[in-house]
């Protein structure tokens, strides 16, 4: 008789069929406090510095004055925004990259509304008209893609990826033709005396608009997505194109409309940096949020409420890394390494949700 050993896997690794609610977000707030201790291990290892002093420095980049809480906030619903604008493109698997561009883009037709025609229009229908022109914008650089991909099949990942560069390129000519003053290769603070074409201020806020203003798009999305004919239409379409060709769903037709949506919502951002952020224009608009909101839309699993806390935690720690870089004289790349830790575990939690891990004795069987 022949012997020979079988043995089986040390760790076995399935699909999770589903996971509780409360399960989920345990696994979620496990994986923050790894992180945190992870990140305590390394400031002790590398710096020698109280991790506790660490957290609370990043504390206080963040949320330490009411001016710090207020741009946290500006800056978490920039990020909100764009990713509320890749939502619907994800959910349908339509890998938009170009989020970046769209928002350049949006922003590149508000500013130059904000620019010609600012001191001549009352500032309500100037808001109006430049939000619907970053909007139409945003909706354009959307479609282009949307229109390859239904016509002739092509890589959209790529293709938005690329448009990046194009509108970097336009916006870096706006630039020029706007610079003011002459010759400094910047646009400066558009409009600084008259303010036409500021958010107003709203009980002695300045970013108070911005935040209702995204809340409402978050709503709105969440809504969209889970009960409209429309959203019910992406879902399949994400889902299975042979199942919404059968269905009768006209796949190209929403590609075309989702996409829209998508980069109208991105190019609506590039108008709130501009109206009620920055108050001007450049290459950087977009500050590389459009990569960003990537991460903020997959873990949030397009639910927009989540993505609120999301945007959050991660602009806690962008702002916190750098206080820790200032008050404890490191350089920006050790801060950035506790940044690194948190992300990763915060990312990896996902792994643990949509799977289930088994460890396996060793078996040894005779035949």
């Amino acid at each position: 008789m022949h012997k020979h050993t079988m043995r089986e896997p040390f760790l076995r690794i399935s699909k999770r069929g589903s996971i509780a609610l409360p399960h989920a977000w345990g696994i979620r707030v496990s994986s923050v406090i790894l992180a945190m201790i992870l990140g305590a291990l390394f400031v002790v290892a590398v710096t020698g510095l109280n991790p506790l002093d660490v957290y609370a420095s990043m504390y206080r980049g963040a949320f330490g004055t009411e001016r710090n809480a207020w741009v946290t906030i500006r800056e978490a619903m920039m990020l909100l925004c764009i990713g509320i604008g890749l939502a619907p493109a994800f959910k349908m698997k339509f890998w938009n990259i170009g989020a970046e561009g769209q928002v350049l883009v949006g922003a590149v037709c508000a500013a130059g509304l904000m620019i010609k025609i600012g001191a001549g229009l009352p500032n309500g229908l100037l808001l109006l008209l430049m939000a619907a022109a970053g909007m139409l914008g945003g909706a354009i650089w959307g479609i282009i893609p949307a229109l390859f991909k239904a016509k002739w099949n092509s890589n959209e990942t790529l293709f938005t990826l690329m448009m990046n560069y194009v509108a970097i390129q336009i916006t870096s000519y706006c630039v020029a033709l706007w610079e003011n003053p002459r010759g400094s290769n910047k646009v400066g603070v558009i409009n600084q005396m008259n303010k036409a074409g500021w958010f107003p201020k709203l009980f002695g806020q300045d970013y108070l608009l911005n935040v209702i203003l995204v809340l409402l798009l978050a709503v709105f999305m969440f809504v969209y997505l889970k009960y409209s004919k429309q959203g019910f239409e992406i879902a399949v379409v994400g889902e299975s194109t042979n199942t919404a060709r059968y269905a009768s769903i006209r796949i190209s037709r929403v590609y075309m409309r989702t996409m829209a949506l998508s980069g109208a919502i991105c190019g609506l951002a590039g108008f709130i940096a501009v109206a009620g952020a920055d108050y001007t224009i450049s290459t950087s608009t977009a500050d590389g949020r459009g990569f960003t909101a990537i991460i903020v839309a997959w873990l949030a699993k397009f639910n927009t409420f989540v993505m609120i806390l999301i945007s959050f935690l991660i602009v806690f720690l962008q702002r916190g890394a750098s206080e820790i870089a200032s008050d404890f004289n490191l350089n920006e790349e050790a801060s950035n390494v506790i940044t690194g830790i948190i992300l990763f575990c915060i990312i990896g939690s996902e792994f643990f949700i949509n799977y289930k891990t088994r460890l396996n004795r060793r078996k040894e069987d005779a035949k």
